[in-house]
């Protein structure tokens, strides 16, 4: 497979905060993002996604689109998935890095017979996230399954 490229262009606008498109997507309002220097840091800025929101956004993200792939070929039949991300900052040798990306997803089956394959495809996806197999941050995946 040949590689695939995603362009995002980013403008600063004023203080700590600009805005990010992708000349992909859309090019309005809607499908651009503000992003800013979170409130933590000197002059940060609250309520804006920052760098850190969006790394740990890309990697929650990267779990749910390939649980969707691998659900499907997997034939689970669920009824909702969500996931809950805690992304930690911390100071190692000197220097500020992402070092730790939790994630909480919860699906979703109506049989219970679904309960295994659901935690085969959950584990599956973990390991198959292109987000997560990229970063040097660990990841840690605690899943819950209900049956509803």
């Amino acid at each position: 497979m040949e590689p695939h490229y995603y362009n995002v262009d980013i403008n600063w606008d004023k203080e700590r905060k600009g805005v990010m498109c992708s000349p992909e997507l859309n090019k309005d309002a809607n499908s651009c993002i503000e992003v800013a220097t979170p409130p933590q840091f000197p002059k940060g800025m609250p309520g804006i996604w920052s760098p850190e929101h969006l790394f740990t956004a890309a990697v929650s993200s990267c779990l749910m689109t390939t649980f969707l792939s691998v659900a499907e070929n997997s034939k689970l039949e669920f009824t909702s998935f969500s996931c809950k991300s805690k992304g930690k900052l911390e100071q190692v040798d000197g220097k500020w890095m992402m070092t730790e990306i939790t994630l909480e997803p919860i699906v979703t089956i109506t049989d219970k017979k679904e309960y295994e394959r659901a935690e085969r495809v959950l584990q599956k996806s973990e390991g198959a996230c292109l987000i997560s197999n990229s970063v040097k941050s660990k990841i840690t995946m605690i899943p819950l399954i209900k049956i509803n």
